[in-house]
């Protein structure tokens, strides 16, 4: 008998665990060719704001030992755009859309979250409150829980749809920050975004990006990611979290699944391995039944 890999992240109910990350598959469609969209547990699509953006300037992208910097900037067709051309495209393989969301302001955070909910096909929005690589919004408002849970009321008063709050590991404590971001209404916490760094170029004596400081992701950070999920676990053990950070491989994802996690996020793993998401829903579904269980919530929380 075939385990159960259903999840469900309070009313939003997913086929499996295993979502792609925000920024690191486009909006799904440009993988369509090598990946069975179809077989995903959901698709996070690259953040959208009010207005198209271009991004930061290059070069905004570095690789790092066992990770990669980026600084791309958000770059984006806008939300409009967006609705009319590429959701009805995605809505076509019956996966789960979860839109993520940014702005400069809290206004902006808010009209985006309506303009999506007035369409068919979202399934639910991921308020990206942790970019590090913008001026203006993004991680600003997630260093604090009262920024947090101002961005998230203004939302949740916008949409009746499933709100995740994507947080940021460059705080001293995540913790009130992720329980600032439930108390205003989230559905789900999502960790983690990028950690902060920089690279430099010793042969030209230059940073490696051109707005020096980049977010860095892979498997050098799934420590980190793991670390935040654990904490933020046991201060809320009722509310559905989503662990994203360096998972390359099946076993990484039963990882967070152990600590907590409700579902996962492949995220730069992308890059290297497109078909990846597909082959660790293939390895929690074989994990599952060489040991014995029935379903991934059999799993899930038992390391704590």
């Amino acid at each position: 008998m075939m385990p159960d890999l259903s999840v469900n992240l309070g009313e939003l109910q997913l086929r499996n665990p295993v979502m792609v990350a925000a920024g690191t598959f486009g909006y799904g469609l440009e993988y369509q060719d090598i990946v069975d969209l179809s077989r995903l547990g959901a698709i996070v699509t690259k953040s959208l704001t009010l207005a198209p953006r271009m991004g930061n300037t290059p070069p905004r992208v570095a690789e790092t030992p066992a990770g990669m910097l980026n600084a791309i900037g958000l770059q984006n067709d806008g939300v409009d755009a967006f609705i009319l051309e590429t959701l009805p495209r995605l809505c076509e393989y019956g996966t789960p859309i979860i839109v993520s969301v940014a702005g400069e302001t809290v206004g902006e955070y808010a009209q985006v979250a309506e303009r999506l909910s007035r369409v068919d096909g979202v399934a639910a929005l991921e308020l990206n409150l942790s970019c590090p690589n913008q001026a203006r919004g993004g991680m600003e408002f997630g260093v604090s829980p009262e920024l947090t849970a101002q961005a998230v009321a203004a939302v949740r008063t916008a949409t009746d749809l499933p709100l995740i709050a994507k947080l940021s590991p460059n705080v001293g404590d995540i913790v009130p920050i992720a329980q600032g971001a439930v108390q205003a209404g989230a559905t789900a916490v999502s960790l983690i975004n990028t950690v902060l760094g920089v690279a430099v170029d010793p042969k030209t004596r230059q940073f490696r990006l051109a707005s020096k400081c980049g977010g860095l992701s892979g498997p050098a950070v799934k420590p980190i990611a793991q670390y935040h999920l654990w904490r933020v676990r046991q201060a809320l053990p009722e509310t559905p979290l989503i662990g994203v950070g360096g998972i390359s491989s099946a076993e990484d994802a039963i990882e967070f699944i152990l600590l907590g996690a409700h579902a996962v996020q492949i995220g730069t793993a992308n890059y290297v391995q497109p078909t990846l998401a597909l082959e660790v829903v293939e390895g929690i579904a074989q994990y599952l039944q060489v040991n014995g269980f029935e379903s991934v919530e059999a799993i899930r929380g038992v390391v704590y």
